[in-house]
């Protein structure tokens, strides 16, 4: 793969460990073996936006960058389904009920996404409010 592409193939592991709250049980879900390949028994691809470019680097100048993997409605086994690296696309799939895993964001990930951002520019925090009608997010939700 090139590096001067916009998508990776990441895949992982799921692992469930039981919690009691409360005294209800519930399954708390986490992402394991996060490879940089498609090998894993998940795998998605991380597509990045111009449009995203400043909540990419919110997520980067953060101590701990992270992706996030929309992993189906809340409340069910979760069957992930996209993944990005923006907290912004993360927050509209928590806010549209959807189940939300966060893993830390490997160094790789991290200087492709620094590399993505060195050759389009940084996007200032003023244009994220913006954005073209229909511009931008729209494809990525409905992935």
């Amino acid at each position: 793969m090139t590096g001067s592409s916009s998508r990776r193939p990441l895949s992982f592991a799921l692992a469930g460990e039981s919690q009691r709250i409360k005294g209800f049980t519930a399954t708390r879900w986490r992402i394991v073996e996060l490879r940089l390949d498609d090998s894993g028994p998940w795998t998605l691809e991380l597509q990045l936006y111009l449009t995203e470019r400043a909540a990419y680097r919110f997520n980067l100048s953060g101590g701990v960058p992270r992706l996030f993997v929309r992993a189906g409605d809340a409340g069910e086994r979760p069957r992930p389904s996209a993944i990005t690296a923006s907290q912004d696309v993360a927050a509209a799939w928590l806010d549209g009920e959807q189940q939300v895993l966060e893993v830390t964001m490997p160094l790789a990930i991290q200087a492709w996404l620094e590399a993505y951002l060195a050759r389009h520019g940084e996007a200032s925090d003023e244009g994220r409010n913006k954005k073209r009608k229909g511009a931008g997010r729209a494809r990525e939700m409905s992935q």
